[in-house]
Parts: C-alpha cells; structure tokens; sequence
C-alpha cells in the first residue's frame, strides 16, 4: 500500500491488522456507544478493550467500496502503521456490516472493506499533542445530500494510544521487524450509528494546521437469498 509521509512516497507492505474495539477513555462515552449499538442489537462486549483481528487485504484507498446490503456504516479512527522499527499514525474508517454485527462483532468487522487515507505522519511528531488531535466525519444520507457532521471530537476521548499499542501486540510486532496496523477506536454519532451514501473524515493537528482526510462513497450490492 502507498501512502505520503513528509511529501514523499511511502510503501507499506501491511501484513496484520487489528481493529481495537470499544476503546473510549470515558466510561460514560463507552456506555453511550455500548448503548446506541444496542440499539441495534449488537451485544455488550465481554471486556473492554477488545482487539479484534481481520485480514489486512480489507485495507482500501479507494474512493468508492462495495458492501451487501443496507446494513453498514462507516466510523473515522486513528489508524496507526507500524514499520522498520517506527509507528506513524493516519485516519482509516472502520466500516462494519451492523447487521451481521448483532449476530458476531469479529465477523462484521471482517465483511467490510477498511478505508484508509493516503498521508501518515511521524508518530514521533504529534506524541506531545495526541489528545488534541481532533477527529470528525461527516455523511451524506443519499446522493442528492448534503454533507452531515457524524461524528466530532478529540482523541482525548480515547485511550492513550500508547496503551493501545501496548494491548495490542502491535509493539511487539514492530520490534520483530513485522508490518502491522491497527484502527484505534472510534467517536458516537450524532443522531446514532446509520448508513449512508458517502462517508468523509479528518484528522486534524491544529498545532501545526495541517490535516489528513479521506471521503469515499458506498455501493450497495444486493442480498440474494
């Protein structure tokens, strides 16, 4: 996969992904999402965090994916590479199939492709800063709409990403020379989790007013029974 890193090409040949579940810092923000999952059937989980391995050919920079029926949703997250020895951080979104969701979250993480944006930075860089480091994604609910604030925040309401590192494993695979990534966790949506026709997200670094973005649109195939 090729990113930009400092304005120059950069190859990542990705060969584990993680994706971290319920990873919100605030107890009360991990009960709200407990909660509007809920409301669509998805169960509570057993401990949080969970770490929840897919394959890493779901990782996708495509401006258009391609997903079975009207059941899924995309969330912007933190997206974190680790290689030769260094972690650099991006923005992916964790699209997952809701429906499937209510029946096994690990398989709905699995049906979906993972977008993810073209610009990393040094880790290194912004460590000082994570917390204000500000996520948002937007939707639009059909074709003809316009762009929807979805989700808004910072960082600071998940967990130190370090920490996340650290349960992960992905520490461990960067020391033995491996290339991992792993999607860190996500925002509630404003006005609960839905689908939509286009999906667009930021990563933002106000201390240095510079950005990463990424927006791609949804192509619903149909359910054959």
């Amino acid at each position: 996969m090729d990113f930009i890193l400092d304005d120059a090409p950069f190859s990542a040949q990705i060969a584990d992904l993680t994706v971290a579940g319920w990873t919100g810092r605030d107890p009360a923000a991990i009960r709200h999402h407990i909660d509007e999952l809920a409301a669509i059937g998805v169960a509570p989980p057993s401990s949080v965090p969970l770490y929840y391995r897919v394959a890493a050919g779901l990782l996708t920079q495509a401006e258009r994916i391609q997903v079975v029926g009207e059941g899924t949703s995309g969330e912007v997250e933190p997206f974190l590479l680790a290689q030769d020895g260094e972690l650099f951080i991006g923005l992916a979104s964790d699209h997952t199939d809701r429906d499937l969701e209510a029946h096994s979250v690990a398989l709905s993480k699995q049906a979906c492709a993972k977008p993810v944006a073209s610009v990393l930075w040094r880790f290194s860089e912004v460590e000082d800063r994570l917390d204000a480091l500000e996520l948002r994604s937007w939707i639009k609910e059909d074709a003809a709409s316009d762009w929807l604030i979805y989700q808004e925040g910072t960082l600071a309401a998940i967990r130190p990403l370090r920490d996340l590192v650290e349960g992960s494993g992905l520490d461990a695979a960067r020391s033995a020379g491996m290339t991992s990534a792993m999607l860190c966790g996500t925002l509630g949506a404003k006005g609960g989790v839905r689908p939509a026709a286009a999906f667009r997200m930021e990563l933002r670094d106000p201390a240095r007013d510079r950005a990463i973005g990424h927006s791609y649109e949804i192509k619903t195939l149909p359910i054959i029974a």
